[in-house]
C-alpha cells in the first residue's frame, strides 16, 4: 500500500518545475511531494552526498536530462565533431554509474530516455548510418542505458519519446527554452506525470490485475438479445466491426502479460455465451475469461460477487462499459474500482484502452504469464470441493506439495512482487523494494524462506513468504505472507510448522508473531486466532512455546530444508 505522500526528488539539467506541478496536483494516486533543486547540477547532486538536497530522505528520484546536457562527447557530435562511438558510450556508462550511486539512498529511481535535441541538423539521409548518424548514436546511447540499468531492481527506464508522440502540440517550444529553460511543452510534462505516477503505483504493488468488460456495444456492436449473434457488428469489412475486433485483440494481448479478463453484462447468459462461442469473428473465447456474471442483476453487485469468487479486492479491478449510467453506478457503489470514461465512437476504443496506465508493473514473472491458467485450475479445485463430502477429503484429494527454499537470485523478483501485492494473508503488510528486501534478508539474525505450492491441477507458483528475526532466545515472525490463491488449504499451518521446527532445531524458546491490523488483512488475524498460539490482546501478539512441537498438517508433502528438532 502506498503511503499518504511520496517524497520525490526531481534532478534535471533543465527547468522541471512544470513536471513538479503536474505531479503534485494530479489527483491520481499516489500523492507526491516534489523537491526540485537547482537545475543544471545533475552530476554534483548525484555524486556529492553533502549536497544540500540530501538533508532529507526521499522515496523516489526522477532523473530527466538532455543527452547533450550530461554527455559532453554527444554534445560535440551534434556539433559535427567526429567522436568515436565508443567514447560516447563510455561516457554514458559513467553517467549510469552516477545514477546507480543513489541506490543506497533511494527506493526507486526513474530515468526518462534521451530524446533528440530541440534543434539538431543531423546528417540527413546518413543520420541512421552506424558510426556517423546522430539518430543512430542516440539510439545506441539509450540502448546502453537500458543494458546498464537492467540489473538494478531500483532503477527503471521510461520511454520519453512516447510522451513526445502523445503531445498534440509541438513537443519542443523554442520560446519556452529561451525564456525559461523549459525543454518540453506542457502536454509532454502532463504525459510524463501520468506515466511516472503509473510507475510509482506499480512499484508499490498497486497495478490493476483484472479487466471486467461489458458485452453489448463494448466488445461487439449491437444487442445480442435483439439482433441475434449472426447480426452483430464484429470484424469483416465494416469499420466499426473491425474496431470492435481490434479492441478484443488488445484485451487478449493484455491477458498474455498476466492481466485477467472477466465479463459482467446484462443479458441472458445462454444467449451471450452462444455469441461468444459461435460468432466466427470473435477474438475472445470462454477460455480467455476467468469468470463472468451474465444476468439482469445490478452490475455493481455482480462485480463484487465476481471479485469475491476470484479472491480479489475491488482495488484490483478496471470496469469497461459503453453505458454512462452503468459506469456511474459502479463508480458510486465501488469507488476503488477504476471506471475509465469511454468514448461514444467504437473506432476510438482500442486507443482509449491502450492509453490506460493502470497496469504498469516494474517486473513480470513466470507466474504472471500463466495467471489465467492458474485461475482456471482453481475453478477445477472448487468444482472438486463441491463433489466431495468433507474439507479433509478435499484437501487430501488435491495431493498438495510445498517446496520451501531460501531467498535467492532466481526468486528475488517474485518474492518482492508478492510482498508488495498481498494484502489479506499478510501479518505486517510492510512494503519493500527488491533491493531493500535482499539487503534486509542478508543481515545477521534474519532468515527468509519462500514457498511454492502445487497440486494435481497445476503449479500455483511462488505464493508464500516467511521472514523471521531471532535475537536471544526468541524468534519473531516479521513477514507471514500467503497469496489468496492458496489460502485455506493448510498451507498456513505448514508455514507455522516450518518456523517452529527451525526454532526448535536452533534451541530457541519461543516464537512470537505480531499482527499489524489494516483494512484488508483481517483473514490473517482470523488465522492466527485459530492457530493454537497464545494470544495477547493488548498488543495483538501470538506466542508459541518451542518446548512443544507444532502439529504437522496431514496430507501435504513438503520439500526443502529439514531440521533436527531438539526434544
Amino acid at each position: 500500500m502506498i503511503r499518504d505522500c511520496l517524497k520525490t526528488l526531481l534532478i534535471s539539467d533543465f527547468n522541471i518545475q512544470t513536471l513538479a506541478g503536474y505531479l503534485e496536483n494530479d489527483s491520481m494516486s499516489p500523492s507526491v511531494k516534489a523537491t526540485v533543486p537547482l537545475f543544471g547540477q545533475v552530476m554534483p547532486i548525484l555524486l556529492n552526498r553533502n549536497s544540500e538536497c540530501w538533508n532529507q530522505n526521499y522515496d523516489s528520484a526522477i532523473i530527466w536530462t538532455r543527452p547533450e546536457g550530461v554527455i559532453d562527447s554527444y554534445r560535440r557530435c551534434i556539433e559535427f565533431e567526429r567522436i568515436p562511438e565508443e567514447t560516447v558510450l563510455k561516457e554514458t556508462d559513467s553517467f549510469v554509474e552516477a545514477v546507480l550511486s543513489l541506490q543506497d539512498r533511494i527506493q526507486s529511481i526513474l530515468i526518462p530516455t534521451w530524446t533528440e535535441p530541440q534543434v539538431m541538423a543531423g546528417y540527413g539521409i546518413l543520420d541512421m548510418k552506424p558510426g556517423l548518424g546522430l539518430s543512430h548514436l542516440l539510439m545506441r546511447m539509450n540502448l546502453r542505458l537500458a543494458e546498464k540499468l537492467n540489473d538494478s531492481p531500483q532503477a527503471h527506464l521510461l520511454d520519453a519519446n512516447r510522451w513526445n508522440l502523445m503531445s498534440e502540440e509541438a513537443p519542443y517550444n523554442p520560446k519556452l527554452w529561451y525564456m525559461g529553460k523549459i525543454s518540453f511543452s506542457n502536454q509532454v510534462f502532463k504525459a510524463a506525470s501520468s506515466d511516472i505516477k503509473a510507475a510509482l503505483r506499480g512499484i508499490h504493488g498497486e497495478a490493476k490485475k483484472i479487466i471486467i468488460i461489458d458485452l453489448d456495444n463494448t466488445v461487439w456492436g449491437g444487442i445480442t438479445g435483439d439482433d441475434g449473434w449472426q447480426n452483430l457488428r464484429l470484424g469483416g469489412h465494416d469499420p466499426e466491426g473491425e474496431a470492435f475486433a481490434d479492441f478484443q485483440k488488445a484485451l487478449k494481448v493484455y491477458s498474455k502479460r498476466g492481466i485477467l479478463l472477466a465479463v459482467v453484462s446484462k443479458n441472458e447468459e445462454s444467449v451471450a455465451l452462444e455469441a461468444i462461442d459461435k460468432h466466427p469473428e470473435m477474438i475472445l473465447s470462454r477460455s480467455d475469461l476467468v469468470g463472468w456474471r451474465i444476468n439482469w442483476s445490478d452490475k455493481a453487485q455482480n462485480i463484487l460477487d465476481l471479485l469475491e469468487d476470484l479472491k480479489l479486492g475491488t482495488q484490483s479491478a478496471v470496469f469497461i462499459d459503453d453505458n454512462i449510467a452503468e459506469r456511474e453506478r459502479v463508480r458510486q457503489a465501488l469507488p476503488d474500482v477504476l471506471v475509465p470514461e469511454w468514448p461514444l465512437n467504437p473506432l476510438l476504443y482500442k486507443q482509449t484502452f491502450l492509453r490506460l496506465t493502470c497496469f504498469d508493473t516494474p517486473i513480470l514473472t513466470d507466474e504472471d504469464a500463466v495467471r489465467k491458467e492458474m485461475y482456471h485450475a482453481e475453478k477445477q479445485r472448487e468444482n472438486l470441493k463441491v463433489s466431495l463430502s468433507s474439507m479433509e477429503e478435499w484437501l487430501t484429494s488435491l495431493d498438495i506439495e510445498i517446496q520451501i527454499e531460501e531467498l535467492n537470485k532466481s526468486n528475488h523478483k517474485r518474492t518482492a512482487q508478492l510482498l508488495n501485492k498481498t494484502n489479506q494473508m499478510n501479518l505486517s503488510t510492510r512494503r519493500m523494494a527488491e533491493a531493500e528486501l535482499v539487503t534486509w534478508a542478508k543481515q545477521n539474525g534474519r532468515r527468509l524462506w519462500t514457498l511454492r505450492v502445487s497440486d494435481k491441477f497445476g503449479d500455483s507458483g511462488l505464493t508464500g513468504i516467511v521472514a523471521v528475526e531471532h535475537y536471544g532466545n526468541a524468534v519473531t515472525i516479521v513477514d507471514f505472507v500467503l497469496s489468496c490463491r492458496v489460502m485455506g488449504r493448510k498451507v498456513e499451518e505448514m508455514m507455522v510448522y516450518h518456523i517452529v521446527e527451525w526454532g526448535r532445531a536452533e534451541n530457541l524458546q519461543k516464537v512470537v508473531a505480531r499482527y499489524m491490523p489494516t483494512a484488508k488483512n483481517k483473514p490473517c488475524h482470523r488465522f492466527w486466532m485459530n492457530s493454537g498460539f497464545k494470544h495477547n490482546a493488548s498488543n495483538e501478539s501470538f506466542t508459541w512455546d518451542l518446548r512443544q512441537p507444532y502439529p504437522k498438517p496431514e496430507g501435504i508433502r513438503i520439500k526443502g530444508p529439514k531440521f533436527r528438532s531438539i526434544p
